[in-house]
């Protein structure tokens, strides 16, 4: 008598761009958070003019809040990314993440608002989506901005993402629908800014 196995069928590996890294750009530090960035990403995060930008983000934020997230962030549970944007002297100033979410992957960001308008925010992106272009080349990057968002649609469109449409996405901080302009970038696509 002969038993015959079935063999179970494989399941697919999650594609994984690998641990969060250390990114180092000409004037910032990318790096994993720490428990001890609460207070930063609270204060950031806590400015209204910040978080409005922000769909999963709850209005007040405190600083138990972001100690929640960074429980999970530095779990090392997951693939995603979620790298804290540090000035030279290790100033937590923002965050850029990459996640896998419904099977794609998705960039988000935010900057303190204090530290708008000096292209902080492009050169951490950008460094950041090149590095997760390194690891994962054949990748599609999923993201987008709301509507009235126009310094973070600039960043995007500058950097070389594409618009491929528009939606209503439910935002947290403002308590309801905002059309989101959405975006997408390919490793051959992207642009030094």
């Amino acid at each position: 008598m002969t038993a015959h196995l079935r063999e179970r069928p494989k399941v697919a590996a999650r594609p994984d761009p690998g641990h969060c890294p250390v990114i180092e750009t000409a004037r910032l530090t990318l790096r994993p958070h720490r428990l001890s960035d609460a207070d930063a990403v609270a204060q950031s995060l806590g400015d209204y003019q910040v978080s409005r930008m922000l769909a999963r983000v709850p209005v007040p934020y405190h600083r138990q809040d972001a100690l929640d997230w960074l429980v999970r962030q530095t779990a090392g549970l997951s693939g995603d990314w979620a790298l804290a944007i540090t000035t030279g002297d290790d100033v937590h100033i923002g965050c850029v993440g990459i996640e896998l979410r419904h099977g794609q992957w998705h960039l988000g960001y935010w900057l303190n608002r204090y530290y708008w308008g000096r292209g902080y925010a492009s050169e951490a992106v950008h460094a950041a989506v090149e590095r997760f272009f390194q690891r994962m080349p054949g990748t599609v990057l999923h993201s987008g901005v709301f509507a009235d968002n126009a310094g973070s649609l600039k960043l995007q469109t500058k950097l070389g993402f594409e618009i491929t449409g528009c939606a209503q996405i439910y935002a947290l901080a403002r308590n309801g629908l905002v059309s989101h302009i959405e975006t997408r970038i390919t490793a051959g696509d992207l642009h030094r800014p």
